[in-house]
């Protein structure tokens, strides 16, 4: 059959052109229906549980991914209260070492000073103790010498031990009434 022959056989109305035969329909109908209950008993079950279990596991990384999230913001929190801490506790340790040198070096200044201070006491008491001995071997040989002089001047001797110290005394006290009345008038 050629063209011509399905055009015209359409035209006067043995093959319908738009419209199938009615075993065509029954046919199709029937391998529909076979094909359907096929992919649905077997092909639809399958397919239903592959989406079913790819659903689960998107929403389980899903609800790991929330998690993990969430352990993570619970992780910066605790990281930044660590950091606080820390830097509280380096604050503190700062400010505790800075006392403690600070209390390290008044001590050692209080050392210093107590040091100093018995030096100086026993320097004193030194120059005190030489400046003793210095004015008790002045006054043995002032003595000696007032005791020679007048001696001489008196033209006695004077070999009493008493009117000698009682000489000696006499002079130095004479001495030293000179001595702070010049030193007054100065």
């Amino acid at each position: 059959m050629d063209a011509t022959t399905i055009l015209a056989a359409t035209v006067d109305g043995t093959y319908p052109l738009l419209r199938p035969a009615t075993y065509d329909i029954v046919w199709s109908a029937v391998c529909f229906a076979i094909i359907a209950f096929a992919l649905g008993k077997y092909a639809l079950p399958v397919f239903t549980k592959i989406l079913d279990e790819r659903t689960a596991k998107i929403e389980a990384g899903l609800n790991f991914a929330d998690e993990a999230k969430a352990m993570a913001e619970t992780a910066a929190v605790e990281q930044e209260q660590l950091l606080r801490e820390a830097r509280a506790e380096a604050a503190h340790v700062r400010d505790s070492a800075r006392n403690e040198a600070t209390a390290i070096v008044a001590e050692a200044r209080a050392k210093a000073a107590a040091e100093a201070e018995r030096v100086l006491e026993a320097a004193q008491r030194q120059i005190d103790a030489e400046r003793q001995a210095a004015a008790v071997t002045l006054r043995a040989d002032v003595g000696t010498l007032a005791t020679e002089l007048a001696s001489k001047i008196v033209g006695e001797s004077l070999e009493d031990v008493a009117r000698q110290s009682r000489v000696v005394d006499r002079f130095l006290d004479e001495l030293e009434a000179s001595a702070l009345t010049t030193a007054k008038e100065k």
